[in-house]
């Protein structure tokens, strides 16, 4: 059987850290950009192939991204620090991707909502119902999940809706609820116009 190759026997123009310092972030793969965050390996499995096993376990990144502490601690090879940093990076991961829409955003249309709102939605497991309060110029001044629900149902109260209306002084809003299933994104646009 042969030993696997630890990160010192790599020369070091060619680890990951020294690459992503000379090339950019963008030439690495998700492997060595997870053993980067991992930092070590154990004393029988390197950092690199710890991160390929990670990447096997959650089959890719799209169910890496929703992984809890406890899943992460699950692998062998990842206690409680590593999980931690690793939820962390995905954290911000996902809160950057929603600043790319938060700010000024305008809605006109259900393609507006869509893009607002598609990247957040996409993945969730259970019936979330979303409300985006818009001001006069539409632009969304709030957002709330008010219900989660199960597989394929969600309770909606029109009083929880309407409360939050009220609390912002909207004068339009957005309501939307997701299938976990991925098969459409439901819109309801409501305006005093």
């Amino acid at each position: 059987m042969a030993t696997p190759m630890l990160i010192r026997d790599v020369p070091k123009s060619e680890r990951p850290r020294e690459r992503m310092i000379r090339e950019g972030p963008h030439v690495l793969s998700n492997q060595e950009l997870i053993a980067i965050l991992l930092g070590t390996g154990t004393r029988t499995e390197p950092v690199l192939q710890l991160a390929n096993r990670l990447l096997h376990e959650f089959h890719g990144l799209k169910l890496l991204q929703d992984a809890s502490i406890a899943e992460l601690k699950d692998i062998k090879g990842i206690g409680e620090a590593k999980a931690v940093q690793l939820r962390a990076a995905l954290e911000l991961g996902q809160r950057l991707r929603q600043l790319s829409v938060d700010g000024d955003f305008v809605i006109r249309s259900p393609e507006n909502v869509a893009a607002y709102m598609m990247e957040e939605m996409r993945h969730l497991k259970q019936e979330h119902f979303i409300a985006l309060y818009l001001n006069t110029k539409n632009k969304v001044m709030h957002k709330k999940t008010l219900f989660i629900g199960s597989l394929n149902a969600s309770i909606v109260h029109p009083r929880e809706l309407f409360k939050e209306a009220f609390r912002y002084s909207a004068a339009s809003l957005v309501c939307l609820h997701n299938h976990p299933s991925g098969v459409r994104l439901k819109l309801a646009l409501t305006s005093d116009h």
